[in-house]
């Protein structure tokens, strides 16, 4: 596959086995700035279930993309406010409980800052305005604060992929692959493998009814420190990878590690939930806790 932005996690080897009288299907396409692809095995003729995929997507697309200029996280940045779908409404506490978990490394608040650097600006007004906190929930509306902008590059993939694994679960599949930016898996085992943009392939994961998640800031150069971004923390690893029961977790938690020291990693690897983390450093040097 092609190793683009963020994402570093390669398929090595397919499905373990193969249910008697399921066929496996693959089904390719793109969807939140990324290239996506879902492998899975069924009896039954996969156009159903390949169409239902599409929609899932599109409605989270409508959502959170900021690649739509009619997307609601487009208008939020826009007005400063947003009447919350039931998207909005399910994946807002997980972003409240990734900014309480980390100390803040997580912050979606941090659109400005990335506008500011993509096109060569001074980014101090830009991090002046960062800080999840300063946001409020006001009934069903989301309000930002004056010239507050989000993103949620860093955890919507994970959502996305959360949900396409439920809509196949709910549809009686056991074996499927997910990729819609990060990886989840019904059934398994799955063997993936983990690559640095720099240090190239390291190991495996395998992977069996979990998810994982994969950062890297100099997967996409953007200032002195690449594309992951934070008010005053800069990148302290390389690669972060993170396995857990829930991809939108693996995929919040990886963005915010490659910010975190050493201690803050171990303690967070320790959460419920939570199966492994792997860290590369600059040198390229593996650490799995």
């Amino acid at each position: 596959m092609t190793l683009s932005r963020r994402r570093f996690l390669a398929i090595s080897a397919a499905m373990a086995a193969t249910p008697a009288l399921a066929r496996p299907h693959t089904w390719s396409g793109f969807a939140l700035g990324a290239e996506v692809s879902v492998s899975l095995q069924t009896p039954e003729d996969p156009a159903p279930l390949i169409a239902a995929i599409r929609r899932e997507l599109a409605s989270i697309e409508a959502a959170f993309s900021l690649y739509d200029p009619d997307s609601e996280i487009t208008r939020l940045n826009t007005t400063g406010y947003l009447e919350l779908s039931p998207a909005w409404q399910s994946l807002l506490p997980a972003i409240d409980r990734l900014h309480s978990i980390t100390e803040s490394l997580f912050d979606p608040t941090v659109q400005p800052l990335w506008e500011a650097l993509a096109k060569g600006h001074d980014p101090a007004p830009a991090r002046a305005l960062i800080g999840w906190h300063r946001t409020r929930q006001d009934g069903a509306r989301l309000v930002l604060d004056k010239g507050q902008k989000l993103t949620l590059n860093g955890i919507a993939q994970g959502y996305a992929t959360d949900r396409i694994r439920a809509l196949l679960a709910n549809a009686g599949l056991t074996q499927s692959l997910i990729n819609i930016g990060e990886f989840a898996a019904l059934g398994g085992p799955y063997r993936l493998g983990l690559s640095d943009p720099g240090h190239g392939h390291l190991g495996h994961v395998t992977l069996e009814n979990a998810a994982v998640a994969t950062s890297s800031p100099a997967a996409t150069p953007l200032g002195p420190g690449g594309h992951i971004l934070h008010v005053s923390a800069r990148p302290r690893w390389s690669t972060v990878s993170v396995v857990a029961d829930s991809a939108t977790l693996a995929d919040g938690l990886s963005t915010a590690l490659t910010l975190a020291p050493l201690e803050q990693a171990r303690d967070l690897a320790r959460m419920p939930g939570i199966h492994s983390v792997r860290l590369v450093s600059a040198e390229g040097d593996l650490t799995t806790l």
